[in-house]
């Protein structure tokens, strides 16, 4: 079996041509078959004798076995083309080779032409002579084209491999006037030129590569006949109308986009059609989504923001009420009487998965320091009893009559202090006087006060000492 030059497997062991999943030459995996009536031991007396065979970039045509050939899958062979001779490979073979051609619509008949030879090792080597031809003759074509000024998008080339004749296929929008562009290719590389155009779907899968689904190009790999697709397969299937998602490599809808048309159209058939908002009294009911294989549909009330599903077959009811004039309550209830029992079941539900779903207070370990500050503290603050109640009440009382005796006797060293001011051997006896008054009133207080555990004690203020400045 034969390959490519950098994954070949003629010598028994691959290659490989390290560029995981893409071959460099573009062509290993393009519109590879698979023969599975191979294992059926079919009669070779009654072999179909035509063969699929394919050339660059997955193009794949039909040729008769007339001197009945082994041939085996992978085998390149010299085929007759028009004017020459070109090498492919042999793809499909056998009976799958007769069903390809009815659903191509290929005729057996004598414009099949035929198979000459297998491909020699002399001839393989001519072949990538011509091979070799084809990268600076696409990048010269391009300069011709822009000198040219023609508004065409050349996109491959491929020389035969009896390098008599090489086909260019390009891709535009309007028609092409390529006459003067022909003369001057045939002059410059002595060869017979053919101008074809493809499509932009198909360039894509001339030149092949990868999908956003992380497969190759479904175009590079087995499409071969391309379906219109319309952006209504978009609509069907409840996609977002973004061009940058729904358009492929190609720049055209993604042919995937078929798929899985027939089967949202048949679902489709189940879910009714709503032209215009449901009549209810909470208020008119938009259509804002509907689950095509769920069957179910929400709806909103006067545009709000809370959406409300509800089945299909709900919906057909609610709109036969509306053609003989009857308006529901809401898209649930026909009257009004159910909605307390609908309300008493929300309410219950939303209490149990608040007792669900409510966090328990994690119990604390507790540690042997702890457990012995607890009780300390415990001790310090156990309630006093009658007669030490009765202290704290004493000392209370004496300590307001005190404040009241400062504040007369504030209110007398004033009025002293103002008849005494031009005196200053009155102040120095005054300020005498109040500092000794303080220190009996601190000693008494210390004396009179409880004794608290765990609290801090502090000096009383000398409050004579304001005056010290005056």
């Amino acid at each position: 079996m034969a390959g490519c030059n950098s994954c070949s497997t003629t010598t028994g062991t691959t290659g490989g041509c390290q560029n995981n999943g893409t071959c460099g030459t573009s062509d290993c995996n393009k519109m590879n078959a698979f023969d599975w009536l191979s294992h059926m031991g079919i009669p070779t007396i009654d072999k179909f004798d035509i063969v699929e065979v394919k050339f660059k970039g997955g193009r794949k045509e039909y040729f008769r076995n007339v001197d009945h050939l082994s041939l085996t899958t992978g085998d390149p062979v010299v085929v007759d083309v028009p004017n020459g001779h070109h090498i492919g490979y042999v793809s499909l073979q056998g009976e799958l080779v007769r069903l390809q051609m009815q659903k191509r619509k290929i005729k057996d008949d004598d414009n099949i032409l035929r198979i000459y030879r297998i491909a020699t090792q002399k001839d393989i080597e001519k072949w990538e002579d011509a091979k070799n031809r084809e990268v600076p003759t696409i990048y010269r074509t391009k300069q011709i084209i822009d000198e040219l000024k023609l508004d065409m998008k050349l996109s491959d080339v491929e020389f035969q491999a009896d390098n008599s004749k090489a086909t260019f296929y390009y891709s535009a929008d309007d028609r092409v006037d390529f006459r003067e562009l022909i003369k001057l290719l045939a002059s410059e590389f002595k060869i017979r030129v053919e101008m074809r155009q493809i499509s932009l779907r198909q360039e894509a899968g001339r030149i092949g590569g990868i999908g956003i689904c992380g497969r190759e190009l479904c175009c590079s790999t087995w499409i071969h006949d391309f379906k219109s697709v319309s952006t209504s397969a978009a609509r069907y299937q409840n996609l977002s109308l973004n061009p940058s998602k729904l358009s492929g490599q190609c720049g055209r809808l993604k042919c995937c986009l078929n798929y899985e048309l027939d089967t949202y159209m048949a679902a489709l058939e189940n879910v009714p059609s709503v032209d215009k908002p449901l009549q209810t009294e909470s208020g008119p009911a938009k259509l804002q989504k509907t689950d095509i294989f769920r069957k179910l549909m929400w709806f909103s009330y006067n545009n709000d923001n809370n959406w409300h599903s509800t089945t299909c077959e709900r919906v057909r009811e609610i709109q036969e009420m509306n053609e003989k004039g009857i308006i529901p309550f809401d898209l649930h209830n026909n009257k009004a009487k159910g909605i307390d029992d609908e309300v008493l079941k929300s309410t219950l539900e939303l209490e149990r998965l608040d007792k669900k779903f409510s966090t328990k207070k994690k119990k604390k370990r507790k540690n042997k320091n702890t457990t012995a500050q607890a009780e300390s503290e415990q001790k310090a603050f156990k309630k006093p009893e009658s007669s030490n109640i009765q202290k704290i009440e004493e000392s209370q009382t004496k300590g307001e009559n005190e404040k009241s005796k400062n504040r007369r006797n504030r209110n007398g060293r004033k009025n002293f202090d103002e008849k005494n001011k031009t005196n200053p051997q009155a102040k120095e006896e005054n300020s005498n006087f109040v500092k000794r008054e303080n220190q009996q009133q601190a000693k008494g207080d210390t004396e009179n006060r409880p004794k608290n555990k765990g609290k801090k004690r502090f000096p009383p203020r000398n409050r004579g000492d304001q005056n010290k400045g005056e």
